[in-house]
């Protein structure tokens, strides 16, 4: 097998090589290691990467092997740690001149999960500055490109995880996803990305966002997911959002099907500009769910048109918890970001409440539309990757900050807390990719799985290779 072959294997594959000895654990990280090197100078998605720690934990699992102890259900595959989670020892900067140089004391619970797992760190990958926009850029590490066009989006703060996952950087990526990061990063980049349930994957420290910050895979395949968030998801005393349930036993039963569910298919949410290349791809890809024993119909979420309002209300106001690196750091920040925070300086303490009362309505409205449906399918993101440089495309309205024009499809389902994924559909005559978006009722993250995976069975997505491969 061929070094790039190992690169682009899948987690459940390597695990399985791994475990019977066909391949070893230091055999797949020496070749994910030498394939970044010669890439990641033209596609920059890590911050940090920590080759000797990746090293050194893969010959450990590769003594672990032949010891014959006990595997984890992640052994000797390697795994990279977006640059917004901390990790203990190893530097989590935020994509931000204002946290250069800043090494944790210790490790996010997800990190802890994901080594117990027995997945090989790798690094940490690139994000926009504390995650704030839908644009693979930062004042820090620069521009993060789409491996399927240098110097395009590889989208939102997940970028470097997204293209990472798309360019044979090993199987297993961890994102964050406040209002479709990562959603958009694996459309942008053709790979799979699942936003579970709010409070599934426990997020520490907690983020200071009224409950939107969500922790989840993006990965080349649904399996993969699956075997991620089992291994990440599960309460945690650090978080007190943090769900109670133990995880299911996502890996066993993401190909149970879809036959009979209840799924609703909206292009457009009530509001929503779509481009037309990539309104095509999803119609399309939306009437497979028929071939597949569901029972899909085009429907128009009530709750969908008072959406743009509080997004950009409300990522306006939390980003002021920034405001106060200002005085110091301004020429040295993201000049959105800047733009972002002076709008929201306006807002006073009671139209945050009256607006928070307007959401709180909405997130019901959306949770009882969900009464009726098993699925909701939209496009993952209104546009196809873009220049990197830009905040809105060419050809869309620009804005100083506002990014969310392109991305109303991703933010309605952080504001719920429902799981959501990005299932790459194609690709525009330009070559770019496409996604999906599946969306769930809350809780129900196995049924997005099922559903993914019901489609990626019938439409393959993971042979597929970005020029840069």
């Amino acid at each position: 097998m061929s070094d790039e072959d190992l690169c682009f294997a899948s987690a459940s594959r390597l695990r399985e090589w791994i475990a019977r000895k066909d391949v070893s654990p230091v055999e797949v990280t020496r070749a994910v290691l030498a394939r970044i090197e010669t890439l990641d100078p033209r596609l920059n998605a890590f911050a940090t990467l920590t080759a000797d720690a990746a090293m050194a934990a893969a010959r450990e699992a590769e003594a672990a092997v032949a010891r014959r102890d006990p595997l984890g259900a992640l052994h000797g595959v390697p795994v990279t740690v977006k640059d917004l989670v901390v990790t203990a020892g190893v530097p989590t900067e935020f994509g931000s001149h204002t946290r250069k140089g800043y090494v944790p004391a210790e490790d996010s619970p997800l990190v802890t999960r994901l080594k117990a797992a027995g997945a090989v760190p790798l690094g940490k990958t690139t994000t926009s500055e504390y995650g704030w926009k839908g644009v693979s850029e930062s004042p820090l590490t620069g521009i993060t490109s789409n491996p399927w066009k240098l110097g395009y989006n590889a989208g939102a703060s997940s970028a470097g995880a997204g293209a990472a996952a798309a360019a044979g950087y090993g199987p297993l990526h961890q994102g964050s996803d406040g209002a479709g990061s990562i959603r958009m990063p694996a459309h942008f980049s053709g790979v799979f990305g699942l936003k579970p349930t709010y409070g599934r994957v426990p997020c520490w420290p907690v983020a200071n966002n009224d409950q939107v910050t969500h922790m989840g895979p993006l990965t080349r395949t649904v399996l993969d997911s699956a075997m991620m968030l089992k291994a990440m998801a599960g309460p945690h005393h650090w978080d007190h959002t943090s769900l109670e349930a133990e995880p299911a036993d996502y890996p066993a039963r993401c190909a149970d099907g879809i036959a009979g569910l209840r799924v609703a298919y909206s292009p457009d949410l009530g509001h929503a500009r779509v481009d037309p290349d990539v309104a095509a791809l999803v119609a399309d890809a939306a009437g497979v769910f028929e071939e597949l024993g569901a029972n899909v119909e085009e429907a128009a979420p009530p709750f969908g048109p008072d959406g743009p309002e509080l997004i950009r209300f409300f990522w306006a106001a939390h980003v002021l918890r920034y405001a106060h690196f200002l005085p110091e750091w301004e020429d040295r920040m993201d000049p959105g970001l800047v733009a972002c925070i002076r709008d929201a300086e306006r807002y006073s303490a009671g139209e945050y409440v009256n607006m928070r009362q307007r959401k709180l309505d909405y997130v019901f409205s959306a949770h009882r539309w969900f009464d009726d449906w098993d699925l909701l399918l939209t496009p993952a993101v209104s546009v196809a990757a873009f220049p990197a440089d830009r905040l809105q495309p060419p050809h869309w309205p620009r804005h100083d900050w506002d990014w969310t024009v392109w991305a109303e499809f991703s933010y309605p389902f952080n504001f719920s807390g429902d799981p959501a994924a990005s299932v790459p559909c194609g690709f525009t005559e330009d070559g770019l990719p496409v996604g999906l978006q599946v969306v769930g009722k809350r809780f129900a993250d196995l049924t997005v799985l099922r559903a993914s995976a019901a489609f990626e069975a019938v439409r393959p997505w993971a042979d597929k290779r970005p020029p840069i491969a």
